[in-house]
């Protein structure tokens, strides 16, 4: 019997392509999103089940899960994929905004937790895989927000880690660089635009604009598919690993981070982040 994923935010990005590479693989393949009409990024297979589901929305995502179970008789992984990054100087971002992008990126991906670990908890196995992002280990000027919001994520998954692992259920992260090259960042945009603009901040703004221009220019060509094919290894690789580091643009970051001191942590950071 073929397995079946669930997958948030499917009308275009990883989430799209994720989607096509577990059908090609032979999966069947729970497809949400908010506009059920934004399929154009997926590939017409029978093993694709498009439904609505709003992460803001408990009642869509109760529905969907309800709807994918109907259609395929059980979810074997589910991946929390939808979210946006909210950029900009934090003193000019509202209180409201900031609300939204934690409803989205971490309320929206416990609400679907909760609401698929009983069918989990009844098999006695399942997996979740919560993509995450560099900036859930890193403190990204410009994104405070977007990067709370996934350091936040990254706690709650390493906490649930443990209390799922007695049940067979497993609980895993992916931590891409390279959402830079995918619609993500056209959507950041559009996020950011309208806050006012600070003139003091100006400076700075052009040094760390500098930086982003550094970084994307270093984003892996082959992004979208490091990142797919990271999430299809930890749906299906049988360990209990709990994070995965697909792309290798943000490398450099992520092992000041992790494996040197605080000092030269920053120290690195400090000048990662200068304008050359």
């Amino acid at each position: 019997m073929n397995k079946t994923v669930l997958i948030s935010g499917t009308s275009s990005g990883f989430g799209a392509a994720t989607a096509n590479y577990f059908a090609a693989k032979g999966w069947n393949v729970i497809a949400t999103m908010r506009d059920t009409s934004k399929t154009e990024s997926l590939d017409r297979s029978e093993n694709i089940f498009v439904t609505k589901l709003d992460v803001q929305d408990r009642t869509s995502i109760d529905a969907a899960i309800a709807a994918g179970i109907n259609r395929f008789g059980s979810i074997d992984v589910v991946v929390n994929n939808a979210g946006y990054g909210q950029f900009g100087v934090f003193e000019t971002v509202s209180r409201e905004t900031i609300q939204k992008q934690f409803d989205v990126n971490v309320f929206g991906a416990m609400d679907v937790t909760r609401a698929i670990l009983p069918h989990f908890r009844a098999k006695r196995s399942g997996i979740i895989i919560n993509i995450s992002s560099g900036a859930g280990a890193i403190g990204f000027p410009m994104a405070s927000i977007y990067s709370s919001s996934k350091f936040a994520l990254e706690g709650w998954t390493e906490g649930i880690r443990y209390e799922l692992a007695s049940l067979g259920i497993s609980a895993k992260i992916i931590e891409p660089g390279g959402a830079l090259q995918t619609d993500f960042m056209n959507r950041v945009g559009g996020e950011s635009a309208g806050l006012q603009l600070i003139n003091d901040y100006v400076p700075f703004l052009e040094q760390i604009g500098k930086a982003y221009t550094r970084m994307r220019n270093a984003v892996d060509a082959d992004a979208i598919e490091r990142v797919v094919l990271s999430i299809y290894e930890a749906a299906t690789d049988g360990t209990d690993r709990l994070r995965y580091f697909p792309t290798s643009d943000i490398q450099a970051l992520l092992n000041a981070r992790r494996n040197t001191s605080e000092e030269e942590y920053q120290a690195f950071t400090d000048k990662f982040f200068a304008a050359e």
